[in-house]
């Protein structure tokens, strides 16, 4: 299958959403506590294989998160470490990049995602317990939403609606906005301990999926969130990243402090439909390619990016 070795630890990884073969990587240097980043865009060998990489940008301090624009197949957005959001045009030599670099958040920002229905915009989450909305024509942020009592560590837009995105936070909490609304529209007493991740569901507007530090993935449903529909188990230390499928309505893809990636059904009993162990440090990235059925990418702490299509060894040459 094909893999790539990163020199700094893996923080995240993005599929593009115009070409099936193309992958970004976040990293940084000494598992991000200190030291430079370096954004990776890579070319999947569809034969298996090495990665071939297409380009990189070093940043002076770490990587922790980046996403594709929506609307322009060259436009890469990071989360550094400093507190900017730095944008990078792929059509561009390295010395004209970053074309911007954003620096309103006072603290780490963690997260990045692109707006997949306005796909002009894009939100940030920070450590300094702050969202922020920003669209690509503007130096400064259009808005800051600051609700949370501690770091935001993931926000995400929903895949329907053009104005509401949900956030989950070391406070406990997720909460669900909407930009035309002066406050939060919904906080889910999420968990009992920080939540790290959380995401939409493509087929019902309605659901979201959140992660722990408490090991345990949940499913909500909006309209009744007082209890969640169900409980996942099954990670042995905190769950890192979780991510809805883009092409199955009940597939979850999750990565966690045990090194694994696992796939969840949470419709079925048995939810657990696939576990893979090919990490040796931290597993801290996953995506689900919308342009390839099935194929899943990952990074970690151990400095190794895979791709591979469920059902097979990702450490298979």
């Amino acid at each position: 299958m094909p893999m790539f070795k990163t020199p700094f630890n893996g923080y995240s990884v993005k599929f593009s959403p115009f070409f099936e073969h193309r992958l970004a990587v976040a990293t940084s240097q000494n598992f991000g506590i200190l030291g430079n980043g370096r954004i990776h865009v890579l070319d999947i060998n569809p034969a298996g294989g090495p990665m071939a990489e297409i380009s990189s940008f070093e940043t002076s301090d770490g990587v922790y998160d980046v996403t594709w624009s929506e609307e322009n197949e060259n436009l890469l957005v990071a989360a550094i470490a400093d507190g900017s959001v730095k944008l990078y045009d792929l059509a561009l030599p390295p010395a004209g990049n970053p074309i911007r670099s954003l620096s309103e958040h006072t603290r780490e920002v963690h997260s990045v995602d692109w707006n997949p229905v306005r796909r002009d915009s894009f939100i940030t989450s920070s450590w300094d317990d702050t969202i922020k909305l920003w669209t690509v024509d503007r130096p400064t942020s259009v808005r800051t939403f600051k609700e949370h009592a501690y770091c935001v560590y993931q926000s995400v837009w929903n895949p329907r609606h053009a104005d509401i995105f949900c956030s989950a936070s070391g406070d406990l909490t997720v909460r669900v906005w909407d930009v035309r609304e002066p406050v939060s529209t919904m906080i889910l007493p999420a968990h009992e301990f920080e939540v790290l991740s959380c995401d939409w569901n493509k087929y019902d507007d309605c659901l979201i999926v959140t992660a722990s530090v408490d090991k345990s993935i949940k499913v909500w449903d909006v309209r009744n969130f007082r209890v969640p529909i169900t409980v996942l188990n099954g990670h042995s230390y905190a769950v890192r990243k979780v991510k809805f499928s883009p092409h199955r309505q009940s597939l979850i893809a999750s990565c966690s402090y045990d090194m694994t990636v696992c796939l969840w059904d949470y419709q079925v009993e048995d939810a657990l439909v696939g576990r893979y162990d090919h990490h040796t440090e931290f597993a801290v990235g996953v995506d689900m390619s919308v342009l390839v059925e099935g194929l899943l990418a990952s990074t970690g702490w151990d400095e190794m990016v895979y791709v591979w299509p469920h059902g097979t060894d990702p450490r298979a040459p």
